[in-house]
Parts: structure tokens; C-alpha cells; sequence
């Protein structure tokens, strides 16, 4: 055990302390405390700890309102008060993009409510017939709590997840439009195999077992951010890469666009043509599909999962000269890594906003609009 000054946060959700001259990142502070903490990695460039004890508690600490919350691995900020936390996480924010692209960020990550009970997709894990949740960096399983997890969606309670669970790895609970479906090992159990979901005005036929944003104000949220930052026209041509079941092309359709997008998971791309009947959408990985783009294209929007597009991905769409481009990202560093290749290629940020779609975890969704760089 040892006494910890603790200083900045760092990206994925823990607070940087040092001892004797080595770096140690630190689970279950906050910026500013002095701590006891439990070294539980050893590194040649850094360790890794958990406090234990708080000595000197932060204005910004409170008690977590989930019992399980120093063990599971799911919540990183729940002894952070709401407004902490949203400083935690502009502070990352800025952070990366200032130091992996050289932007200097003035925004601010922005609350979405709700802020508990918001999960509307769950995968439990099972552990001697009782279903829980991983623990951090650990393949432990902790058992929920009798009240169950207090960032899942209402659905269900830890006894009846128990009885599904019976003979399962692991289990999925959807909940989309008030129905519930449940999957063990990736088999549907009960509730329909596709889901209907919602985003604004627009309706979405989803795989149950397949990709859609967890928050239910998600959908809706990224949307906006990403019509009101492209501004699309009638007659635009526009690419949806990573389109999962259509999103993003939906809201430029109905601007009146020609879409044309790719999707790797073959049923999320059947989905995508039925949710945008007007769209072109091509089941193939991005890698392979690149060649076989569009030319003469006006907008661009980039969902990559949580590695990022790449620099192949950026020179490509770079190459083809669009007049804007919105990059969605669920990590900064990703994000930050690619606008670095976006701007060698002559692409500037516009604008870039920050959304807390994951309550008291330290994950956060950015929308980036791009466009060509002025020059002076």
C-alpha cells in the first residue's frame, strides 16, 4: 500500500498519480486527492492501482449510488458528482485531440438524460449459474446486486436473468419499444429476432442480436449533430461507411441525398435496404470496398467502431474531395489519431462536439464536422 498525490485523469476512465518517480494509473479517484492505493499491475513504464482509502476527498466526490460500483468493471465515475464528471471527460476530450492532432478544443462534453437506467442493451456474463458483470481488467465475474444493474433500461430483474441464464456462457437483453428480447450464448430465447427502434421521426428495423446505440436519446442525438454539421442538398451524393442498419443514411435521404453506404455485418446491411429503400448499400468491409466507391461525391459520414477508420480509410475519402465529412467516434484517441490524418490531407475540423452517452462510465461519443482547409 502507498501514499498518492493524485493529479490529471487520463483516458479510460482512471486519475495519474506517481511514486517514486514512476507513473501510476489509479481506478477509483479523483484529481486532486490524496490516496492510499493497492498497486494491482506492475509495469516497466507505468503500474496500475486502486484506491483503497481516501485521505483527502475531492469537493466533486460522492458515494456511489450502486454497491457494486468499485468492482465491476462497467462504471468508472460513480463516486464523481454529475458536473465532475462532465469535467472528467472534456478534460480527456481536449486532452487527446490537443496532444494526438494538435487541435485545441474549447467545447464541452454535454449531459444527455437520462442518466441512469439508460442501457437498452445488456450482456451479462455467467458465472456458476448466476449472472453478473465483469470486473475491471478481470475475467471475474461480480454478481448484480438485487435491484440489478443501475445503468441497464428497466427489463429484468436479477432473478428471472438467473433462471434464462441456466447452462449459458453468457446472456443479451434488448429492450426497444417497451418489448424485451432476451439471448443466451447469441441464441434468442424470448422477444422477436429484430427490433423496431427509433430516432426522431425516423423507424428502424434492427437485429436484435445485432449494433445499435445503447442510449435511447443516442440515435436521435448523433443524427442532429451530424445533419445540422453536413447541411445536406437535394441531389447530393453521400456515402454512409459503417452504416450498420442505416442511420445516418435515413436522415440524408430524407434531406433528399443520394446515399450509398457499406456495412460489413451482412444482416445490418439487409436492414439498412429495408429502413432506406432508396439507398445503394454494399455488405462488405470498408478495407475491401474502398475501390468501388462513388466518385463525385458531396458528403461523407464515418462511423468507425472503436479502432477508428485508419489512414487507408482517410486518404481514401480524402481523395475524393467531398465538401464535408462527419466522423462519429466512441473513442477521442481514435478520433483525434484520424482528424491528425484528415488535416495532412487537407481537412480541417469545423466543429466538433462531445455527448455523454455513457452515464458514469468514461466513454464518450464525438461528432466531428470537416471540411476542406482554408488556406490563407
Amino acid at each position: 500500500m502507498i501514499e498518492v498525490e493524485l493529479e490529471r485523469v487520463a483516458h479510460g476512465g482512471v486519475v495519474v498519480g506517481r511514486f517514486d518517480g514512476k507513473v501510476i494509473f489509479v481506478t477509483g479517484g479523483l484529481p486532486g486527492e490524496r490516496v492510499v492505493v493497492e498497486i494491482t499491475e506492475k509495469g516497466s513504464r507505468f503500474d496500475r492501482g486502486r484506491v483503497i482509502r481516501v485521505l483527502e476527498a475531492s469537493p466533486g466526490r460522492v458515494e456511489p449510488p450502486c454497491p457494486i460500483a468499485g468492482e465491476c468493471g462497467g462504471c468508472d465515475w460513480q463516486h464523481a458528482s454529475p458536473e465532475l464528471q462532465l469535467d472528467l471527460k472534456t478534460a480527456v476530450v481536449a486532452e487527446q485531440l490537443s496532444r494526438l492532432a494538435g487541435i485545441t478544443w474549447p467545447g464541452r462534453v454535454e449531459a444527455i438524460q437520462p442518466t441512469v437506467n439508460w442501457r437498452t442493451r445488456m450482456r451479462y456474463s455467467v458465472s456458476g449459474g448466476r449472472v453478473g458483470l465483469r470486473g475491471r481488467r478481470s475475467h471475474e465475474v461480480v454478481s448484480l446486486p438485487e435491484t440489478g444493474c443501475l445503468a441497464a433500461a428497466p427489463g429484468l430483474f436479477p432473478a428471472q436473468l438467473n433462471e434464462l441464464a441456466e447452462g449459458a456462457e453468457s446472456l443479451s437483453v434488448v429492450r426497444a419499444a417497451n418489448r424485451v428480447s432476451v439471448l443466451a450464448d447469441g441464441k434468442l430465447l424470448i422477444g422477436p429476432p429484430r427490433v423496431r427502434e427509433k430516432a426522431g421521426k425516423f423507424s428502424f428495423q434492427v437485429a436484435a442480436s445485432g449494433f445499435w446505440q445503447v442510449h435511447p436519446r443516442a440515435a436521435e442525438t448523433l443524427l442532429d449533430a451530424v445533419m445540422e454539421g453536413l447541411k445536406p442538398r437535394q441531389g447530393d451524393l453521400a456515402l454512409d461507411l459503417y452504416c450498420g442498419s442505416g442511420l445516418f443514411a435515413a436522415g440524408l435521404d430524407h434531406s433528399g441525398a443520394e446515399v450509398f453506404g457499406v456495412e460489413l455485418d451482412r444482416e445490418a446491411a439487409a436492414n439498412a435496404r429495408v429502413n432506406v429503400p432508396r439507398g445503394r448499400f454494399l455488405a462488405l468491409s470498408l478495407a475491401k470496398a474502398l475501390r468501388r466507391l462513388p466518385s463525385g461525391v458531396d458528403l461523407v459520414v464515418l462511423d468507425p467502431p472503436r479502432r477508428g477508420a485508419g489512414a487507408a480509410v482517410v486518404a481514401r475519402v480524402a481523395d475524393l474531395a467531398p465538401r464535408a465529412v462527419a466522423y462519429v467516434a466512441c473513442d477521442p484517441a481514435s478520433l483525434a489519431r484520424d482528424l491528425a490524418g484528415f488535416a495532412v490531407r487537407g481537412y480541417e475540423a469545423d466543429r466538433i462536439r462531445a455527448f455523454d452517452l455513457f452515464p458514469m462510465t468514461h466513454h464518450v461519443e464525438c461528432v466531428a464536422i470537416l471540411k476542406p482547409a482554408t488556406r490563407t
